[in-house]
């Protein structure tokens, strides 16, 4: 049985001791969330990846201050880390992958889907994430990697689920590759040291991957579903029914960010030098993602059955809880 780390767990009970306590002015449970003049400070934790450049748009377009929202990004390592800290009260809402978002739901951390986050473009070697090899790597398709080193950014989560798929759909033994947990912004640095035989890496790392002449072996989002929803933003059960109102302003300012990234890459490329380290010769080689309005529940679905395979989760996902 797949468990989430003590941290999450640990975040769980905090949010019941500080119900218990009758104080929410800085957790979940919100009304700390709102402040005088009717404007809701909210901190959203999110990763340095292209994923969430259009909600820093959004923060610089005034899309979400337009609605009344004071937004401050804060980042993580990745979707497990930033679970805890929205359950606790830390942030307000989060970005995190689909897988993470199950494994919280699965293990009664109450968490809910508010927004959609990012998808696939659903193309073999032209998406925005893909498992890469250095130059010159004898590795050369997705079923070389049984008995290999590969780098993905959260151990348990959506990159064991994808690189198998993408390994069982190429003919190899999914069950046989070594997963190394490591940063994304690391990746690039180890794939070419050799500490690792190859590596899940979403843009930019992954344009800094192939302008050291590394290749892309497989797109393992692709390989789960065409239309595969990789991520979402989310928010705990609790501040949700406490905060209606900047849930809903939080939707509609998301999703106004979702659309004029898509009709922006321009702009996506730019805003991506404000808070990561990419270096701007290689900003129009970067892949972009789609970022549809609504997540594709059916690639969801498909998502939840390969982590139960995988045995990832405790119990069958419930959709219709976590999903908007």
């Amino acid at each position: 049985m797949r468990r989430l780390s003590v941290a999450v767990i640990a975040a769980a009970f905090l949010v019941t001791a500080t119900a218990c306590g009758g104080s929410d002015s800085n957790g979940s449970g919100g009304s700390g969330a709102e402040a005088s003049g009717g404007t809701a400070r909210v901190k959203v934790g999110v990763i340095p990846i292209v994923d969430v450049a259009p909600i820093y748009l959004g923060k610089e377009k005034g899309f979400y201050s337009s609605r009344g929202l004071e937004l401050t990004l804060e980042t993580g390592q990745g979707g497990a880390a930033i679970v805890p800290a929205v359950i606790s009260g830390q942030f307000q809402f989060g970005f995190s992958n689909m897988t993470s978002l199950m494994i919280a739901q699965t293990n009664d951390i109450p968490v809910k889907a508010v927004a959609n986050g990012v998808a696939t473009t659903g193309e073999q070697g032209a998406d925005f994430g893909g498992i890469a090899v250095k130059k010159g790597s004898p590795i050369t398709s997705a079923k070389d990697l049984a008995g290999k080193k590969v780098a993905i950014n959260t151990l348990k989560n959506i990159g064991d689920t994808s690189v198998r798929e993408s390994v069982r759909k190429a003919g190899g033994d999914p069950a046989e590759v070594d997963f190394v947990e490591l940063p994304f912004d690391q990746m690039p640095a180890a794939l070419a040291g050799g500490r690792v035989d190859a590596a899940l890496v979403v843009e930019p790392a992954l344009a800094t991957v192939k302008s050291q002449g590394g290749t892309v072996i497989a797109s393992q989002y692709a390989d789960v579903s065409p239309d595969l929803t990789v991520a979402m933003y989310f928010t705990s059960t609790q501040f949700a029914e406490r905060n209606p109102e900047t849930v809903k302003k939080f939707q509609e300012a998301t999703a106004e960010s979702l659309e004029y990234a898509n009709s922006h890459p321009d702009e996506v490329r730019r805003i991506l030098t404000t808070y990561t380290k990419i270096p701007e010769a290689i900003l129009p080689d970067l892949i972009l993602p789609r970022w549809p309005a609504q997540p594709d529940r059916a690639s969801i679905e498909t998502l939840a059955k390969l982590g139960e395979q995988d045995g990832i989760f405790r119990s069958a996902p419930d959709l219709d809880q976590l999903l908007p």
